[in-house]
């Protein structure tokens, strides 16, 4: 059964599932190219269309606690694996869920930039070092632009949700025209949803 965007995760998790959410975090971290927010609509197809691990408000909650929350943006990724095991019942399986998901997503990409960012460096004066950087800006742009769509598919209905499109096209017009502190606009969206106005 499909989990509603309410609905709390009963899971039972075998050693293998533990293994394969480890996978997929090794796998995702070669391709967070942009950070690892860029391989969010991936993650919400594994964890909550695929395997049911977890439902829409949890996966979008997650990530917005851990955006909102100071420190790198990465946190989301802890924060995901702690509620999958969270969603077993057991707080010894959210912190292994926790420890897999950040294991499996740093080893990989801390490796390869650090690799990378040396070699980079020796052979900036290439073409093809200045081609690469070059050309790995659209795909950063579209796999955010992804990661929009996805978190923004919970209010797809703005007849219904039209004060959260309404703040969202505000911000983005004052981030784009403005040099307003986003430390502002968090707070008065915090403050607008404290009020229940969005």
């Amino acid at each position: 059964m499909t989990p509603g965007a309410n609905d709390v995760v009963n899971l039972t998790l075998v050693w293998s599932d533990w293994l394969n959410l480890f996978l997929h975090y090794l796998m995702l971290s070669l391709l967070s190219i942009g950070g690892a927010i860029s391989t969010l609509p991936d993650m919400h197809r594994y964890l909550v269309t695929q395997h049911h691990w977890l439902s829409d408000a949890q996966f979008n909650a997650s990530v917005a606690i851990a955006q909102a929350a100071p420190g790198p943006n990465v946190l989301f990724i802890a924060l995901l694996g702690w509620n999958v095991g969270l969603n077993t019942g057991s707080v010894w399986a959210g912190l292994l869920g926790m420890l897999i998901a950040m294991t499996g997503i740093l080893i990989p990409s801390t490796t390869l930039t650090y690799m990378a960012a040396r070699w980079g460096h020796q052979n900036r004066d290439l073409r093809a070092v200045r081609a690469f950087k070059l050309g790995m800006s659209p795909i950063v742009i579209g796999l955010l632009l992804a990661t929009g769509w996805i978190m923004a598919e919970a209010h797809h209905l703005p007849s219904q949700d039209w004060p959260i499109w309404l703040l969202t096209a505000v911000c983005a017009v004052v981030v784009w025209r403005t040099k307003m502190h986003l430390l502002w606009l968090l707070g008065a969206g915090a403050v607008l949803g404290w009020f229940g106005l969005v």
